[in-house]
């Protein structure tokens, strides 16, 4: 079980890798995945949403796999704003007018981002782990300690010595958060060779260094996004139809989903899923793919 096809359409911005199944005539589901994984995450998904006439797609996020930036002296950004201008460009270029988005962490973020700024071109949004959009404002001030524990990475990635450490040991790295951040999950290790390729783009280190960097104000941001970014920090509510994931074992801490939920004042469905890790999509499957689909009601 996967995708059937593989494709790549040029935005202003990037060259796009993406697979995809189903009837093109069917509602377009955009899938969007995190760091540090890729399109592996939606392979049995992606067949239970085609079998009910979706036409599915899911791009490799900037930095990852075959996604490539056209000019050499583009910013390698991995700012919040990026990627959900990413999204907006990506259905764009493949003419597709209105989409359900679903993704997690990283695809999480840029689904929140569409689906708050450009609520016309979403039809309707499963987020994991409710608004994930940053406040870049507040990004100083400090978590309980036992949740800053499980953020060692992203100070890890402030240091150049841990720029270093994702460059030469990105695998092992990476495998690492895998397994952690979905401590119940038996097949991390198993499954993570699959997506390994993907973190071996020449954009991956920059992209994912400039990205854990910009959220903590410690670098500057592309100048073509601060339009999107200044909108994005007034924490924009979002109207369309919304199904929220909540792993209930997520090895990465962070505040509940349900205290999000504030943020979200159209339809609004918060399910929670006993057991899950970080990696919903390919932890359980079904889970995502019958979110996606109530929305395809």
């Amino acid at each position: 079980m996967s995708f059937t096809s593989f494709g790549r359409i040029a935005t202003p911005v990037l060259e796009i890798g993406y697979e995809f199944s189903g009837d093109p005539g069917g509602t377009p589901v955009i899938l969007l995945h995190g760091f540090p994984y890729d399109v592996r995450a939606f392979d049995e998904v992606a067949p239970i949403l085609a079998d009910q006439d979706a036409f599915v797609l899911a791009p490799y996020l900037r930095g990852f796999g075959p996604t490539r930036f056209l000019d050499d002296t583009t910013i390698r950004s991995g700012q919040q704003g990026a990627l959900g201008q990413d999204l907006i460009d990506f259905m764009d270029a493949l003419n597709i007018e209105k989409a359900i988005v679903a993704g997690y962490d990283w695809g999480g973020r840029a689904a929140c981002i569409a689906a708050a700024l450009e609520p016309g071109r979403v039809a309707g949004l499963v987020s994991v782990d409710g608004y994930n959009m940053q406040n870049l404002a507040s990004a100083g001030e400090p978590a309980d300690p036992e949740r800053e524990r499980t953020y060692w990475y992203q100070y890890y990635f402030h240091s150049a010595r841990g720029r270093r450490g994702l460059d030469r040991n990105r695998d092992e790295l990476c495998e690492l958060l895998w397994r952690t951040w979905s401590p119940t999950w038996r097949g991390a290790s198993q499954a993570f060779p699959a997506s390994a390729p993907s973190l071996h783009s020449p954009d991956f280190v920059d992209v994912v260094i400039h990205s854990y960097r910009h959220r903590y104000g410690l670098v500057e941001g592309d100048p073509q996004y601060q339009g999107l970014e200044d909108l994005i920090a007034q924490e924009p509510q979002i109207t369309v139809p919304t199904v929220v994931l909540e792993s209930g074992d997520d090895g990465v801490g962070g505040p509940s989903a349900g205290e999000d939920r504030e943020y979200f004042t159209g339809p609004y469905d918060h399910r929670v899923l006993p057991g899950i890790g970080h990696n919903v999509p390919q932890e359980n499957p079904k889970a995502f793919a019958q979110a996606v689909l109530s929305l395809l009601a």
